[in-house]
């Protein structure tokens, strides 16, 4: 454990690099003006029915604890989206996961993570939809650091049907259910597979490092994604 956290704590700048919102996610309105596009080319991409190609972590499991705790309109489909509001919590009590979120722009054409001073904290990419709202909605954090696990260490193993829940400005909480979780390699880097759509039904986007840590190149392999749709809203 020590001598992963020497050699591989500080991946996240490497990870962040695959990252990129590409043209066809800045050129929807949702990225920020004058943002110059980035990443790989989408030519030939078929993401799924839900924006993604994942495949189900754990397909059979039963439904994370914090599943019982949605509101009943979770309890199959997609709830209609919501207004856009700023979100400002996130919680997946199934991983133990009760974290702040912040709003992160674009660094070089990547999303700009929370800083590692702050490894509990995720960081929303302000340039795309807003948790609940229509759309892929963006939250990024770091899986690791220096000293050890950070808040999406535990990602990895969410099940499908766990409850996501997302606090949002305005009060209300918009309530997601995982669905898949997908390893998406930075070769040949799929950007459909791993941000979805920025149109269409709510749904939310979770990205942390993933595959193996090269110590060659001192970065991770893949990408993390939790793709969950909008399955309830509770709140003002």
């Amino acid at each position: 454990m020590a001598e992963e956290s020497a050699a591989g704590r500080r991946a996240w700048a490497a990870c962040a690099a695959a990252l990129l919102l590409t043209a066809w996610l800045l050129g929807s309105g949702h990225g920020p003006a004058g943002a110059a596009p980035a990443g790989p080319s989408q030519a030939g991409l078929q993401p799924g029915a839900d924006g993604g190609s994942g495949t189900a972590a754990g397909a059979g499991a039963e439904a994370g604890p914090g599943a019982a705790g949605h509101s009943a309109s979770g309890a199959g489909g997609t709830h209609a989206p919501l207004a856009a509001a700023d979100p400002v919590r996130l919680d997946i009590a199934s991983l133990g996961i009760h974290a702040p979120v912040v709003p992160r722009g674009l660094t070089d054409g990547t999303v700009d993570p929370p800083p590692y001073s702050t490894p509990g904290t995720t960081g929303w990419y302000r340039g795309g939809p807003a948790p609940g709202s229509a759309g892929a909605a963006l939250i990024v954090g770091h899986v690791d650091t220096d000293t050890g696990p950070a808040v999406f260490f535990p990602l990895r193993t969410v099940k499908p049907g766990a409850a996501i829940d997302v606090t949002r400005a305005d009060g209300t909480v918009a309530e997601f259910t995982a669905r898949t979780v997908d390893t998406v390699p930075r070769a040949h880097f799929d950007p459909a597979r791993a941000y979805g759509s920025p149109t269409g039904p709510p749904q939310l986007r979770l990205i942390t490092c993933g595959g193996a840590f090269d110590p060659a190149t001192r970065a991770y392999t893949a990408n993390l994604v939790v793709t969950a749709p909008l399955t309830g809203a509770r709140g003002a």
